[in-house]
């Protein structure tokens, strides 16, 4: 998504970038670091409600100790903060690597205990993943703000803003899907999630109507700000509005593990083609 954002919209948009290449790639190295690092420490936190949600994972995990799991923690938050410090000192924010630090703190939080709290883990998590598309556009074109362009960067950055917030949304919706999902061994591990408290059809009807919601939000978007281009409406009817629509009629009749299962693999495929959505800009602003 990130080189998505600089190689497909930033560039074409004619952007004045801080970054060069090489500080980007370490950016991104930066960003999967942290991620890993994060994954890892949940799953071994992870392990005893692993056992019952996902079996085959365990049978995986079994060939890494605990000892060089959380070796390799160690090892990928050093890189990932370690690249965050020098690029922010590159640019002349070093400010910016406390970015790498929060991100890494709230990752090993969540693994160790805000996940047991209602419905606070599922939003750090979203944040999270909206973050790292927002960074982008705090390394690349914040610094490189002037008198002369900060009409346009601010034009490109509050596009920006606006596919993390649609992500952090259906990231969420996706959240909640997976605890619906995982119900019966966050119940056997005393934790406390919307559908152990709500149940999983209310929670089921809330997933549904946060996706209508989705859809009109993608309606007016579109709307607003894509009407008139024939391009950009047909991506958005037959990758957005239609996938959307397509789950909204599948969590209404959602009852097993392997419903929502699916439904939360759709919803990652529908974040990555919102995603790429950005590319219209490209036709939209340059025609």
């Amino acid at each position: 998504m990130q080189a998505l954002i600089r190689y497909g919209f930033f560039i074409p948009l004619g952007a004045d970038l801080t970054l060069n290449n090489f500080l980007f790639i370490l950016l991104m190295t930066a960003t999967v670091c942290i991620a890993a690092a994060g994954n890892i420490i949940n799953n071994i936190c992870n392990f005893k409600f692993d056992s019952i949600n996902l079996p085959k994972k365990i049978v995986n995990f079994n060939k890494v100790t605990e000892k060089n799991a959380n070796h390799l923690f160690i090892i990928f938050n050093s890189i990932g903060v370690g690249l965050g410090f020098y690029i922010s000192h590159q640019i002349g924010k070093p400010e910016f690597s406390s970015f790498f630090i929060i991100a890494s703190a709230l990752l090993y939080l969540y693994a160790t205990f805000i996940k047991s709290i209602l419905i606070i883990g599922n939003v750090i998590i979203s944040a999270l993943i909206a973050f790292s598309i927002i960074i982008v556009g705090l390394f690349d074109l914040v610094p490189a703000i002037t008198i002369l362009n900060q009409q346009n960067q601010s034009f490109i950055f509050g596009i920006l803003l606006n596919y993390a917030f649609f992500i952090f949304y259906m990231n969420l919706i996706r959240e909640i899907i997976k605890d619906i999902k995982d119900i019966d061994a966050d119940k056997n591990g005393n934790l406390s999630t919307l559908p152990i408290v709500l149940g999983r059809k209310r929670v089921s009807f809330i997933a549904f109507l946060m996706s209508v919601l989705a859809m009109f939000g993608s309606v007016y978007y579109t709307y607003i700000h894509l009407y008139n281009f024939t391009i950009a409406i047909v991506f958005s009817l037959v990758f957005v509005l239609a996938p959307l629509l397509f789950f909204s009629i599948k969590i209404w009749d959602a009852s097993n593990k392997n419903d929502y299962i699916f439904l939360s693999k759709l919803l990652k495929i529908m974040m990555l083609l919102d995603m790429c959505s950005i590319l219209l800009y490209t036709f939209v602003l340059t025609e």
